[in-house]
């Protein structure tokens, strides 16, 4: 069964704060940007991109699991939970979804408890210190990937 043309764009914790939360290391764009900006780009590459946002990790867990057989690729910035959570991953090896990792800042040149991610072991591929352009980057991977399963 080849997977449809759709991405979920989800974010975690605290990223609902982006603009106004320490913008030297995330930058002033705001998450309705972010959102608005991988709707418009899924548009030219041919996808429907739907974007959601929760500070809850069961919530991420849920709509993780839903997108199973509905998401053709999921773009993810789980937040703190990257590197706290192994609920996060272990729905992502259960929906069999592609996930592409997104990190706004370069997680490596921070703190060291930043540089460990549970996601990275399952996910497609992993996008960091791109700052707001690394959801449009892991939106062309997404397409990518979507058309390579597709034949």
């Amino acid at each position: 069964m080849s997977r449809p043309k759709r991405v979920l764009v989800l974010n975690g914790p605290n990223l609902n704060m982006l603009g106004k939360r320490d913008p030297a290391i995330y930058g002033s764009t705001t998450l309705a940007e972010i959102e608005e900006s991988c709707v418009r780009h899924g548009k030219t590459l041919g996808l429907a991109v739907t974007c959601r946002q929760s500070n809850h990790e069961g919530e991420l867990v849920s709509w993780i699991q839903d997108a199973r057989d509905r998401e053709g690729a999921i773009v993810l910035n789980a937040g703190a939970y990257s590197h706290t959570s192994i609920a996060i991953p272990d729905a992502i090896s259960a929906a069999e979804v592609s996930v592409i990792e997104v990190h706004i800042s370069n997680i490596h040149a921070r703190e060291s408890f930043r540089h460990h991610s549970y996601i990275s072991r399952v996910a497609a591929g992993v996008l960091c210190g791109f700052g707001a352009h690394g959801y449009i980057l892991a939106l062309d991977a997404a397409a990518h990937i979507i058309q390579s399963k597709a034949g």
